[in-house]
């Protein structure tokens, strides 16, 4: 009874269709999502096992999952290989797997470290089989994500709003490609403050008869959007002028936490969005200066 008489009274909206372009896009950054989370894990794993093997290789390479450390990793992973081996021999099986390599003091240091190395001495053919399957599964996610991200930059060439927003000065192709792909067309939002309800970045009350509660952003929406508003905003904060000044005014002059900062400029993000979809200009930056900043 009481949803019908919401709807006779008239307290419903219509859904709208989504065209397929931002449904493929929104697929496509899903699965990204997916691909990521493994990549992550199997970094993670990749760490684990030179710490257990061949802690000494941090000592040479400062990013374990760099070109240098990973070429390492496949060509000699335990000590035990890289003690066989001299100088020159070590670079030219680098030469094999990348075009620059990591050059003869590198080289000099693994064969140094390896001689000393605390690390793990039995059941070799137990961990070099590991290695090699946590390298090929590097390599197919590392694979999948390029092609991922490939498709995603050409399905965002068949919409027309993603061209205004990839000019703007920290916006990457991730970035609209993930609010395009969760928030659907621009135009049809009335206000920015409906993409943010949308998000689940709308302020809300948890308030209860007597008691009444904080304000707190209500994450009553989609969680891929609110981030995507998220980091897109934090990129803008470190690329785009105006919203860097803003966030230093808030933080400083108006001794606002640097958090709520940034989800009050989460918002100013989702309104300049709203209203260059709807309107067709540009982004301009000075347009968006409150009054006193102009002057």
């Amino acid at each position: 009874m009481v949803i019908a008489d919401m709807v006779k009274n008239g307290y419903y909206t219509i859904i709208k269709e989504t065209s397929t372009v931002f449904i493929e896009v929104r697929v496509l950054m899903a699965n990204r999502e997916t691909i990521v989370h493994r990549l992550v894990i199997v970094k993670n794993q990749i760490h684990r096992w030179v710490d257990i093997v061949f802690p000494e290789q941090r000592q040479v390479y400062k990013h374990l999952i760099g070109s240098g450390s990973l070429a390492t990793l496949r060509l000699f992973p335990m000590p035990t290989d890289l003690q066989k081996l001299t100088v020159r021999q070590v670079i030219d099986g680098w030469k094999t797997v990348m075009k620059r390599h990591s050059g003869e003091r590198r080289a000099g240091e693994l064969l140094v470290l390896a001689t000393r190395s605390v690390g793990a001495k039995h059941a070799e053919k137990a961990y070099k089989l590991h290695i090699q399957q946590l390298l090929a599964e590097f390599d197919l996610a590392m694979e999948q994500l390029q092609v991922i991200e490939d498709d995603v930059s050409t399905a965002l060439t068949r919409i027309p709003l993603a061209k205004p927003l990839l000019a703007i000065k920290g916006m990457s192709t991730l970035s609209v490609a993930g609010i395009l792909g969760e928030a659907g067309d621009l135009s049809g939002y009335a206000h920015g403050n409906a993409l943010l309800r949308h998000a689940g970045l709308n302020l809300a009350e948890a308030s209860s008869g007597k008691w009444k509660g904080q304000m707190s952003i209500s994450k009553r929406g989609r969680p891929r959007l609110r981030h995507a508003l998220f980091m897109a905003t934090m990129a803008l904060i470190m690329n785009d002028e105006t919203f860097k000044r803003q966030h230093e005014v808030n933080v400083k002059t108006k001794s606002m936490k640097p958090m709520r900062s940034v989800m009050k400029l989460c918002g100013k993000l989702a309104r300049i969005l709203v209203s260059i979809a709807r309107s067709g200009e540009a982004y301009e930056p000075n347009r968006v200066l409150p009054m006193k900043q102009i002057a």
